[in-house]
């Protein structure tokens, strides 16, 4: 097998993996992901934290960090930025908590829905017709002049 071939039957393997139905599904769900994020980084950074701000004197989370070398005149200052960590914690938690919300939603969604098509027989199969009943009688007969 010659290279070309081999790099040949490589894409059309990783074409055909890409074109399966889940890892579609995993894209979209990455990229829904992904826009879900920023709103929960918005509710926490511009809703939440301002509001454990008041609660604590009107300290800013974000101001919160640890200098371990202060700036000078041609150098920053090293910090650790806890204020910051915190925040994506709470970001984490919050978007935790919404994600389990909804699959409890789903689930139990779920659950009613496989009940109630539990609980509902299945409608009998219907009266066949007159032109159905007499076509069978017709059929029948003819079966029965064979047989002679």
């Amino acid at each position: 097998m010659s290279k070309r071939e081999k790099t040949t039957g490589f894409f059309a393997e990783f074409r055909k993996f890409v074109a399966r139905g889940n890892v579609m599904d995993l894209a979209v769900g990455v990229i829904i992901g992904g826009a879900f994020s920023k709103i929960t980084t918005s509710l926490v950074n511009d809703i939440i934290m301002p509001g454990f701000s008041v609660l604590l004197g009107g300290i800013n989370f974000s101001d919160w960090k640890w200098v371990l070398k202060p700036a000078t005149d041609t150098t920053e200052a090293i910090t650790i930025n806890y204020g910051a960590f915190l925040s994506a914690v709470l970001d984490f938690f919050i978007l935790a908590f919404v994600i389990f919300c909804m699959m409890k939603a789903i689930n139990t969604l779920h659950d009613r829905m496989v009940k109630k098509a539990e609980a509902t027989p299945p409608p009998p199969p219907p009266e066949p017709s007159a032109e159905e009943k007499l076509l069978a009688e017709i059929r029948d007969l003819l079966k029965e002049q064979q047989k002679k």
